[in-house]
This record gives C-alpha cells, structure tokens and sequence, in this order.
C-alpha cells in the first residue's frame, strides 16, 4: 500500500514537473516571438532607446535596456497623478477642492487652461489632473504640485520602488529645480522602462491606492487625447490607457493596451533622437506607433495557436463608435457638405456626427439611417485623412520624375556622410577629402583624445596602467553608451582604456577625466578648486592646439552633443594618425571583445565583457579605429586598414546611418585603394 502512494506521488510530481515546464517552454517560445517582433524596430532607431513590454496576465515579456535612466518630458505627469490620489486616499488632499487659475500660472505648451480660460477661473483638483493627463496641461499640472507639494512626487516613488522616476521642477519653472545636476541632464523628470511598466502593473492590479482611486486614474489616462505614438497604428475601437511626453530630442509613452488576451503594459523612452522635427512623421513617434502596433498584434493571436488574427476595420460606422476612422468620417463630412458642418474631429461618433451623416446620405439619396454602410462609404469617396491631402492615382501615375545624371565614374563614389577625409596611414598625409576643414560635431570619436591623454601619461611612466578608478556616481550616471561601471567600484586604467574604446563607455571616459584631471592645469579662468573633468577637458583643448587641431574644440570627454564640441574629418585623421603611432594604442583600438573582473564597496566582484562597436574588425584587414554616433553627429567612423604593404584611414561624419557609416567607408576605401594602384 505505501508503495502504491509513493508510486501515485510521484507520478503526479512528474505531471506537475512536465506542465511547469511545457508553460515555461510557452512562454520562452512566447518571449522569443515578442523579441522578434520589437528587437529589428528599436535597433533601426537613430537615437538611444529604453523598452519595457509586459502582459499583466501571462508574464510574458521584452525589455531592452529597461534600467537606464530617461527624459521622461511629460510622461513624469503619471507619476505626478500616482501621487495626488495617494494623498487623497490618505486624507492630506481634497480633490474637489477649487482652485483658483490666475494670471501668473499661464504656462507655455500643450493644454488648453492658457489659452482658453481667463484668470481667476476655478477649477476643482480633480479636474485638474484630469487636463493634466488628458490634454497633457502644464499650467494644470502647476496647480495640482502647488497642492501636493513638488518634492512629494519624487519620495513617493522612492517609496514605491522606483528611484530613478523622479520630477525635478514644476513645468517651464527651471527656477523651481530641486535637482538642478539632473535637471540639467534630464529636463522635466527621468524614470527607466522598467519602473514604468511595474507602475502600470500595480495600477491595473489596483495596488497604487484604492481600488476607486485606481479606476479614476485609469479613466483619465484612457481618455488621453495624444493619438500620434502608441495609439496611432491600433485598430478602430482598440482600448488603450496612455500618458505620452515630448521635447525636441525626446519622445516617450507608457501605457496599457488592451490585447484579445488581455492587457499588456508598454513604456517606449527615446533620447538623442537623430529626428527632432515637430512633424507627423517624426521617427520616435513613428516608433512608439509601430511598438504599440506590434505589440498589439503579438498578443491578437488565439491561445491555441500562432495565426495572427487582427481585429477587421468595421464594415460600417454607427452612434457610438470611436477611433481614427471615425475621425477620418468627420474630416470628409466636414470636406463634402456644403455648408460644412464643422464638427469637431474628436474621434467620438455622437449625435451631431450622426445627424452629419443623415444629412449627407438625404443630399446623395440613401437611405437616411445616420449609418454608415457600404453604400454612404462609395458615396463620400477617398477619406480625408489629418495627413497631407493625397491626389488621385490617375495623377501620381501621370507624374514624369526626374532623373539624375550618371554617377562621374573617375570620380568618388556616392556617400551618405556630409564631410570624409582618406589619409596614407603610413605618414598621416591627407590624400583626398569632401568638407575635409569643415567642423561637425563628431560623437563619439572624441576618445580618440581623452585615450591619448591617458596613455601620453603612461608613456613617460607605466605605472599610471596599474592605479585604480573608482567611479563614481557622476560616472555610474553619464549618459548615453556605457561601460557598464556601478558607482564605487573600482578597476585599473589599464583595464578602463579597454571600456571607454571598445563599447564607447561615456561613463569610462568620466571616471579616467575625473582619476587623471587633477595633474593638469585648471582651465583658462579657473583656480586650484577646480572640477578635475573641467581640467581635463581643458587639458584635450590644449593638447588639441599644440597639434595644430585648428578646426576641433572639446567640451567634454565623451562627444555627447554639447555646443562647440566640433571637429574637421582631417583634424581626427591627423589625430588618429599620432594615437596609432602608440602600440597600445593599437592593441585597444584592435581589440574586438575584452574581459574584465571589477571589484565593489566591501569586496564584491563581478564579471563583465566589453564588444567593440566597431564592425570592421570583423572583416581581414581592418584594425580599428572609433565609432560615434549621436542626433546632432549622425554616424560617424574613423578607420585603418591595410592592403598587402599599403595602409589608408578613412575618416567620416554624419553619415545618415549606424550601417551606412561602414558602407560608405568601404566604398571610400576601395575607391582610393584603386587609385593607389599603379598605371598599367
């Protein structure tokens, strides 16, 4: 009988251990598909980009670089709401409080409170936060911080996990900055994908405050009017609860999209964006709407299966309906009726839309139902969109396009890139060049200079390789590409070189300005108080004119767009060209991946590995030299490469992409090898 129990015991340890792992396998299977999906279109972004996706039910999920810090813009007004209901809950705030608009709470950009309400009108804090989230108001998001007070925000996320979600000021008040260092790297506020996501998360499981709380928090944000990122590309009738932000280099969204297998939370950060217009078409919005599009159709796909199964465009539009078709429906009524009925292109299909469609259907003669069918649809004809108007076929058709002359063949091929340079590699001569003298801004190319000073102190004393870093918070916090450092720990220079050339650690190259400045003279007007990242910045500006670097400035240590911090392609030719005359110069520029055991506070150590971004050392006969890419620098490459005993560099800057960059110096390179090849 006890061998019977065992027996069934661990036969049912055996099922529960097999369905465990088939719905591990699901969900690694799941993952993998949602990875597919969003990994090709974050990694085409020109810009730095932090996502966090995560189904609230299954756990499934996708994240790329979830923990970096990011401008929130107005995206941190969800944290900002978070907090006003929690203090509501606990009795420190009324929300039907009135309040009072006046003349000095005007405030520039998105709402409507400025431009539509005159001072001394009263509005309740409820509604207040309402037009916060809703139209994104700034002069209503003033008023709700004079109520909370502005540094409750930031302790109430603190207090709720997430440290790096943090206000900095009240909106377009930099007077008000409780944390001016990080309002001046991150603006309005900063948080990371992954604590978005996690308050979205808590929100939707009613965690956040009371379950009423909660529900009202969630109303406002499905009511969000922005429909140009993660709503854009969603289907008529799709459900989504969003707050979105933008600045000029910065476009954001968070949200949560209800899918057919249930909701899933979504936060899109982007920084340094290449594409900074204030056009429809803009690229990080464009982002965010192909992610919420891609995440929306990842999880439209049955249970049982993998066929995708997207939601149908409705057949016909009634009372009711709502979403992008329907504001479609109201452009082209407003566009066919004469007189126009100006309704309003809200997206909402009312009574007066309705009494709209009557009327057009009555002067077409179909039948007057206010529906629109398939009849009433031939009848109002091509859809007037909120894009540009778009001719008829018959037209584009027509259209003779020009055509330009054929590429010089003696000439040197067609680039991406706004300025190049090619040198002999053996003497550093400059050879040929396109807006060779010009000065652009060069990224990440920068550390070419900060590794050179380094290593001209190691030069005259070896020793220097063996000190040891310690970084620290301001480098743990630099923006932008990394080594990967925490605060506090620590490693030798010898080690560091390998992380600020390989994967361009902007943080490295603080931690070796922040270790070396010091034995440099303080710059042009400063004391012996002086930062040690301003000598050393001081110190490549000098180096920079003993060689005669007349077209490059240096503002910083790492080429993270700053004003003045400019560059020629010639001046970084003739730099490379010395650096490469140091052998260890050399082997870090050549190295493709390097190994590094650092060590932290009280002991601990950790592992990392440094990739070089470099794409050429994969290929026989490259061997370095630096990569950079930022909005303002496009992409930019400094290269060596070898041919039998003929050796060249190639400089490029502003190329329109992270691949065109390595396709236009090869096209340069075999151009010129070509042309050092002797008469026949």
């Amino acid at each position: 009988m006890a061998s019977r129990a065992r027996f069934v015991a661990y036969s049912l340890a055996a099922v529960i251990w097999l369905s465990l792992s088939f719905l591990a396998a699901g969900l690694s299977l799941a993952a993998d598909a949602l990875a597919a999906r969003l990994r090709p279109l974050v990694e085409r972004h020109e810009g730095t980009v932090a996502v966090a996706v995560r189904h609230l039910e299954s756990g499934e999920d996708f994240e790329w670089r979830p923990d970096e810090p990011m401008p929130t813009a107005s995206l941190i007004k969800l944290p900002v709401m978070i907090e006003a209901y929690r203090q509501a809950d606990q009795g420190k705030l009324d929300l039907d409080r009135a309040v009072t608009f006046r003349e000095e709470d005007k405030t520039p950009g998105s709402g409507i409170l400025t431009t539509h309400f005159s001072p001394g009108a009263r509005i309740s804090v409820r509604d207040a936060v309402r037009l916060m989230i809703v139209w994104s108001d700034n002069a209503a998001t003033n008023l709700v911080l004079d109520e909370i007070g502005l540094a409750s925000v930031t302790a109430a996320m603190a207090e709720l996990g997430c440290p790096h979600t943090q206000l900095h000021a009240k909106v377009f008040r930099p007077g008000t900055s409780i944390a001016p260092e990080r309002s001046r790297r991150f603006g309005l506020g900063s948080t990371t994908a992954a604590e978005m996501v996690s308050l979205l998360e808590r929100l939707h499981r009613h965690e956040l405050a009371s379950r009423a709380s909660c529900e009202a928090m969630l109303d406002h944000l499905s009511h969000c009017e922005d429909r140009n990122k993660l709503a854009r590309r969603l289907p008529s009738g799709a459900k989504i609860a969003h707050k979105s932000g933008s600045i000029s280099a910065a476009r954001c969204e968070a949200g949560i999209i209800e899918t057919k297998r249930g909701p899933v939370a979504v936060c899109v950060l982007t920084a340094e964006n290449r594409d900074r217009r204030w056009t429809e078409d803009n690229a990080g919005d464009l982002l965010c709407a192909a992610i919420g599009k891609a995440v929306y159709e990842q999880f439209a796909q049955a249970e049982a299966g993998n066929e995708f199964a997207p939601t149908p465009a409705p057949e016909e539009l009634k009372l009711g309906a709502s979403g992008r078709l329907v504001e479609d429906l109201q452009r082209t009524l407003n566009a066919r009726l004469s007189p126009s009925p100006d309704l309003a292109v809200d997206g909402e299909f009312g009574p007066v839309t309705q009494a709209a469609v009557v009327r057009f259907q009555e002067s077409q003669k179909i039948e007057a139902d206010g529906v629109v069918h398939r009849e009433t649809w031939k009848a109002l004809g091509p859809l007037v969109t909120d894009r540009a108007p778009v001719p008829d076929p018959e037209i584009i058709n027509a259209e003779t396009l020009s055509t330009e002359s054929a590429e010089d063949l003696d000439g040197p091929p067609a680039v991406t890139c706004k300025a190049w340079a090619i040198g002999d590699a053996r003497t550093g001569e400059l050879l040929w060049g396109d807006a060779e003298s010009e000065s652009r801004p060069m990224a990440s190319t920068t550390k070419i200079m900060t590794a050179w000073l380094v290593l001209k102190l190691a030069r005259d004393d070896e020793d220097v390789l063996d000190e040891e870093v310690i970084f620290s918070e301001r480098a743990d916090d630099t923006n932008g590409s990394t080594a990967g450092l925490r605060a506090g720990e620590r490693l030798s220079v010898r080690e560091l070189l390998y992380g600020l050339l390989l994967p361009s650690g902007n943080d490295a190259s603080v931690a070796l300005a922040e270790h070396f400045g010091p034995r440099f003279s303080p710059a042009e007007g400063g004391g012996e108080e002086d930062d040690p990242l301003d000598r050393f910045v001081a110190e490549m500006n000098r180096e920079a004119e003993w060689l005669e670097l007349r077209e490059t400035r240096f503002a910083n240590t790492h080429g993270l767009t700053a004003d003045g911090h400019q560059a020629s392609p010639r001046n970084l030719l003739k730099l490379a060209w010395i650096a490469l005359q140091n052998p260890r110069f050399c082997e870090y520029v050549g190295t493709r991946q390097r190994g590094c055991c650092v060590t932290g506070p009280g002991g601990y150590q950790r592992n990392v590995v440094w990739k070089n971004t470099n794409q050429l050392l994969g290929m026989e006969g490259y061997h370095g030299v630096k990569t950079g890419t930022t909005s303002a620098a496009g992409a930019c490459l400094v290269s060596h490469g070898r041919r039998g005993d003929d050796a060249l560099m190639v400089v490029i800057l502003g190329a329109a992409s992270t691949e065109s960059r390595y396709t236009d110096t090869r096209n340069l390179f075999r151009w010129a090898w070509r042309q050092r090849l002797p008469s026949p």
